[in-house]
């Protein structure tokens, strides 16, 4: 059982691909999804997230800064801006731009550390760079949202803030205090967490592709576009980015990852929550969980194909 629900997660790119395919064609199917489920929904795969920690990760953060360090400045220097280059270059409508940076803005996802498995690289660097990037996105995530978008939309910096913290920290915390001190309900936790998530992940993307289904047809090629755009860059610049500061490939391969995908069910829930005017600007967030997830797995299943690596230096 417990390998059908490891094999069951790690397809988590064609659970969510089926059902934003599925939702297109038959909305109803997920559009009751909304609202506030989503925001349940977020919470629930972030204490899912939490449940996998432990204090001793915290630890690794302050026992090797520079590593950690290089990969949250990447995640939070490139997304950001190729977002913002993308939606001005391709000059998107002002909700598509607008979502195209705030899901550039968001932080790691939790499915880069299964990819991160599957391609053989640092899984440990990977949770630690996840779980500092979400920290970290809780301030960053709605200034550079501001500074970036606030030329096209009125941003409430301010509420993105809370949102984040109630979506993000809150659930994480709970999630490692429930490793901590209820060992048991975690060890009966565990083996499904990964699938609820992706689960919910899919329904949230579902969702509001559905409530957009219109609009995405409509927009489809320029848009996917865009998107795809922005997650390649960030794999391979990402990747660069740590050759150029000299880790080997390991580390080099953790990092891109960490920088090509993102925490798309978190811009779903900031869009939805803040942007209620403009709706469109969650469908380039619930289409990013799609893309960032087939390029990752594609890309880490291209990488375990590898020869497998000698023991590089995964930590400064």
């Amino acid at each position: 059982m417990k390998r059908v629900l490891e094999l069951s997660a790690n397809a988590f790119p064609l659970w969510v691909l089926a059902a934003c395919t599925a939702s297109l064609l038959k909305p109803e199917l997920f559009t009751w999804f909304r609202g506030e489920a989503i925001i349940v929904g977020l919470a629930v795969i972030m204490l899912g997230m939490g449940i996998t920690l432990s204090l001793d990760d915290f630890a690794r953060v302050s026992s090797r800064p520079a590593t950690v360090a290089a990969g949250c400045i990447a995640q939070f220097l490139i997304m950001p801006t190729t977002g913002w280059l993308v939606a001005s270059l391709m000059d998107l409508e002002t909700p598509f731009a607008v979502g195209l940076i705030l899901v550039a803005c968001c932080p790691g996802g939790t499915a880069s550390n299964v990819v991160t498995y599957i391609a053989r690289a640092d899984v440990a660097l990977s949770v630690v760079m996840t779980t500092c990037t979400t920290i970290g996105a809780v301030v960053l995530t709605p200034l550079l949202t501001k500074l970036l978008a606030g030329r096209l939309i009125e941003v409430d910096a301010l509420g993105l803030f809370f949102s984040t913290l109630q979506v993000v920290v809150l659930p994480v915390a709970a999630g490692v205090a429930i490793n901590r001190w209820l060992p048991r309900t975690t060890q009966a936790i565990a083996p499904v967490a990964p699938l609820v998530s992706v689960i919910l992940i899919a329904m949230v993307c579902a969702s509001i592709i559905g409530q957009n289904a219109a609009a995405v047809v409509s927009s489809g090629p320029k848009l996917l576009a865009a998107v795809t755009l922005l997650h390649t860059t960030g794999f391979v610049v990402g990747y660069l980015f740590a050759r150029l500061l000299g880790y080997e490939s390991i580390v080099s391969r953790t990092i891109s990852i960490e920088v090509g995908m993102q925490n798309s069910g978190l811009g779903v829930v900031l869009a939805t929550k803040h942007f209620p005017a403009e709706p469109l600007t969650a469908v380039p967030c619930a289409i990013s969980s799609v893309i960032h997830s087939v390029i990752g797995s594609m890309l880490a299943g291209w990488w375990r194909l590898e020869k497998p690596l000698l023991k590089s230096r995964l930590w400064v």
